[in-house]
């Protein structure tokens, strides 16, 4: 039998939330490690990510991947970090670290900080917004943070890029998270901010704008390519509302915080849609 004194030390200390940080650009990725830099004083991290880049994954789970998993040897602050590169789409890391990865259960899936904004009707295209949905729908808080930047860095972050408003943002909403329970229907977070964010720079909460903000363009088959690229639209001014995530941060430059849900039931009246299909019946 234990002595009585280290038994209440041991059920006295608290243990300490452990968090999963993910992404989908990869496990080199430098907004992958300025997360779990931003996120260490918080808890235990596991870090779980892609071993190469997975942008525009959403949340699918495909076939053609090993699911692999490689320990990384990584330390932050001088400490020894738990982190695994994993041969397999953001969501499916985050099934691969909940399944065999993670001691417990964490108490918070954190997804990002991505290269380039994830916002508008487009977030279902999101790797990163992907495996938080993946998170959430493990009954976990999750979270989603994209830091805005020019298309050209989008899939390598660029060169001398500062992190230091997305960070701070990182933890204040992890914080947040780890310590409240979400109202019902927020299943997760999705925070995205302008390149220009600084710590100080102030958040507003946000709704999905109903419209693309990266349009397809044609791939230039002459020059060799072979899939459509993407650009912004040219005046969101005259596409979308003041109180959407495309506003904030392309014409505010603040910070903005949408809530998602899992459930993609249309808001309508069901009354009125049932009247709509009906009209299947009317017509034989």
């Amino acid at each position: 039998m234990e002595p009585a004194t280290e038994v209440e030390e041991r059920v006295g200390k608290k243990e300490r939330p452990l968090i999963l940080v993910t992404n989908d650009d990869g496990i080199a990725s430098d907004g992958l490690w300025a997360a779990a830099r931003a996120l260490l004083p918080l808890g235990d991290l596991l870090v779980a990510a892609p071993n190469r880049q997975w942008s525009g994954a959403g949340r699918s789970m495909p076939n053609m991947v090993s699911g692999h998993i490689e320990k990384v040897e990584r330390q932050l602050e001088g400490r020894e970090i738990e982190a695994y590169a994993i041969d397999a789409s953001p969501a499916l890391v985050v099934v691969h670290a909940l399944l065999e990865l993670a001691p417990r259960p964490p108490a918070l899936v954190v997804s990002g900080i991505n290269f380039g904004e994830n916002i508008s009707i487009s977030v279902t295209i999101s790797g990163t917004v992907g495996a938080a949905l993946e998170g959430a729908a493990s009954g976990l808080p999750a979270m989603a943070v994209s830091l805005a930047m020019p298309i050209a860095n989008h899939l390598d972050g660029g060169d001398n890029t500062d992190y230091r408003g997305a960070m701070a943002y990182t933890y204040r909403f992890a914080r947040f998270l780890l310590r409240y329970p979400r109202p019902y229907d927020v299943d997760l977070l999705n925070i995205n901010l302008p390149l220009s964010a600084t710590p100080e720079t102030p958040w507003r909460l946000t709704r999905l704008a109903r419209t693309r903000y990266f349009v397809p363009t044609p791939p230039n088959r002459a020059a060799g390519e072979g899939r459509p690229g993407y650009r912004a639209i040219d005046d969101p001014r005259s596409m979308v509302a003041p109180d959407t995530d495309v506003w904030a941060i392309a014409v505010d430059e603040v910070v903005s915080v949408t809530p998602l849900s899992l459930d993609l039931t249309s808001r309508s009246d069901f009354g009125q849609v049932e009247a709509w299909l009906h009209r299947l019946e009317e017509e034989g």
